[in-house]
């Protein structure tokens, strides 16, 4: 069946729609390609310095020295005087042990000694008659020699009760524990009543004297600190209360668990109110590094990664950079690799930028 030609009257008012419709899409594009309908961003152009972050960690006051204390001997707990926390002596008697053991020994032993006494008189008696016998002619030589073994034998022996005696009155005074330095009990593990065995530890005590801030740091953080850095310590609690340290050890191990590295600073003078335990603020300077800083609002993610966004050249077309970013700063953060010197970072508007986008810039800082 032949098709049937639409009037002429309906083809012309077609061509006038068809033309109607594609007049405003042809302004739209221009106006775009005009940049009217652009996205305005501020932007600041990249200038790298050297900078030396400064990192601030909490620690906790440490004493330098802790030293364990334990019974010589073994026994069962009379007595305990101390507990944690109190400031003890070098003479002050912590605990006692039941001493009725070491007493008996100590009779025993002075009981020995007496004898070893009395054999010696006797010894040494017969020795002085046999000599003077001798001299007169009246006894032989045989006689005489063995008068002074006899002697020499009581000697020895008397020598021996007396090391006895010693030994059991040394064996006696160990069921007394007594501090021997000066300091502040930190742990105690003893009970009156509780039957302890000798070099089993009973009582831990923070020395006096120089104190530490220990800080768990970051291995990557250690890696990046400067030889022997200057440590500010202020107190958490008053932060007008500081003092300065210096790093004495770095732990050579990492710790499994937090995945990080036991650092202890020693502090000369010691305020007061740093008491063992109290938690302390540590701040230092890092190995300065040639970084660019820029206001926080540049930084935007990539796939999960830190990036910014570039400005190129005069077409004003953005493009994704990733960057490696060394700290996280107030308002601004601190980058070391992944941008050039002169380059033009978006630092306003990033949320509505995408690849290849050309923008209006409307405020640029950093020249």
């Amino acid at each position: 069946m032949p098709r049937r030609r639409p009037p002429a009257g309906w083809r012309r008012f077609a061509g006038i729609a068809a033309v109607a419709i594609l007049l405003p899409a042809c302004d739209r594009h221009a106006e775009t390609a005009q940049g009217e309908d652009s996205v305005a961003v501020a932007v600041e152009t990249v200038r790298y310095t050297e900078f030396a972050p400064e990192i601030t960690l909490t620690g906790a006051i440490a004493a330098r020295t802790l030293t364990s204390l334990s019974f010589r001997v073994g026994g069962q707990v009379i007595e305990r005087n101390a507990d944690v926390g109190q400031h003890v002596a070098p003479t002050e008697v912590l605990a006692r042990l039941d001493p009725a053991e070491q007493e008996v020994n100590v009779r025993t032993a002075q009981a020995s000694l007496d004898a070893a006494k009395s054999q010696l008189a006797q010894a040494s008696s017969t020795f002085d008659r046999q000599k003077t016998l001798l001299a007169q002619g009246f006894t032989t030589r045989r006689q005489y020699d063995e008068a002074q073994e006899a002697l020499r034998t009581a000697q020895g022996a008397l020598t021996v009760a007396e090391s006895q005696l010693a030994n059991a009155q040394d064996q006696l005074s160990f069921t007394q524990l007594r501090a021997g330095i000066s300091g502040i009990i930190t742990a105690r593990t003893i009970e009156v009543g509780q039957v302890v065995q000798p070099t089993e530890t009973v009582f831990t005590i923070a020395e006096d004297g120089p104190r530490d801030a220990v800080f768990d740091v970051q291995e990557t953080l250690v890696a990046n600190t400067k030889t022997d850095p200057v440590v500010t310590i202020a107190l958490l609690s008053n932060p007008e209360i500081k003092a300065k340290g210096q790093v004495r050890e770095v732990s050579p191990a990492i710790d499994p668990a937090t995945g990080t590295v036991r650092v202890k600073v020693s502090i000369a003078d010691t305020p007061p109110q740093m008491t063992l335990g109290a938690t302390v603020i540590g701040s230092m300077r890092m190995q300065p590094q040639r970084s660019a800083i820029l206001p926080w609002s540049a930084l935007t993610s990539d796939e999960g990664e830190p990036a910014v966004w570039l400005v190129e050249g005069e077409t004003n077309v953005v493009a994704l950079a990733p960057v490696k970013v060394l700290s996280y700063e107030r308002e601004r953060v601190v980058i070391v690799s992944g941008l050039e010197e002169g380059q033009r970072v978006v630092t306003k508007g990033t949320q509505l930028l995408r690849s290849g986008e050309v923008v209006d810039v409307v405020e640029e800082a950093g020249q």
